[in-house]
């Protein structure tokens, strides 16, 4: 069976730490981060708000992005192996192929283009107020560094606006709460995860 979830999210929710926590407890679990796919500084359109458009889709080379969770879904155990996964065999030494795969996707724009939304077995979006969001953004080291007003300005903004957008697309996405601990976060989401895919099989 293979199994695809997206942990998506506020921009310093929590989303890679909850998948860190998820790809050590999953079996046979892969991972695809979206900001791997961001495009070159130089390639980075200015936009009316005097900012780099960091925080949207053309910031990102989305085809390699799809073709990468393709590759995954044509032959999980190839792809695992290749990322340096160890795939469990099958207890009964039966084919590996069969037994259950499940790739992550972690990003902040998951759920914003078209051609990844039918992939997802399960869709959470990690959420934290406003406030709370600043605080933890200024807290961090970009390797291109936040200029002066880019949070107000432009980060904020761009995530109320893409949030919106997700919200009327027909995907059946589970909100989770970025203010609890880590703990409580990792149980939760965890939990859900275990109880669909017993109902998958």
């Amino acid at each position: 069976m293979k199994f695809i979830i997206g942990i998506g999210g506020v921009t310093n929710g929590g989303k890679t730490t909850l998948t860190g926590r998820l790809i050590k407890n999953l079996p046979n679990c892969c991972v695809v981060h979206q900001d791997d796919f961001f495009k070159p500084q130089d390639q980075i359109e200015l936009g009316e708000d005097g900012f780099r458009q960091w925080d949207v889709i053309t910031a990102m080379d989305m085809d390699a992005m799809v073709n990468t969770v393709k590759g995954w879904m044509e032959n999980p155990v190839k792809f695992a192996r290749s990322h340096g996964v160890t795939v469990s065999a099958p207890s009964d030494g039966s084919d590996p192929d069969r037994e259950t795969h499940i790739l992550i996707l972690e990003g902040f724009l998951l759920y914003n283009y078209k051609p990844l939304l039918d992939v997802y077995n399960k869709c959470y979006y990690v959420t934290i107020p406003y406030e709370e969001c600043k605080r933890r953004r200024s807290t961090r080291t970009y390797t291109v560094p936040d200029p002066p007003g880019l949070f107000d300005g432009h980060v904020w903004p761009m995530y109320l606006k893409h949030r919106t957008e997700m919200e009327n697309s027909s995907l059946d996405i589970q909100y989770v709460d970025g203010m609890k601990s880590r703990e409580e976060l990792y149980n939760q989401v965890y939990e859900d995860i275990h109880n669909s895919m017993l109902n998958a099989l």
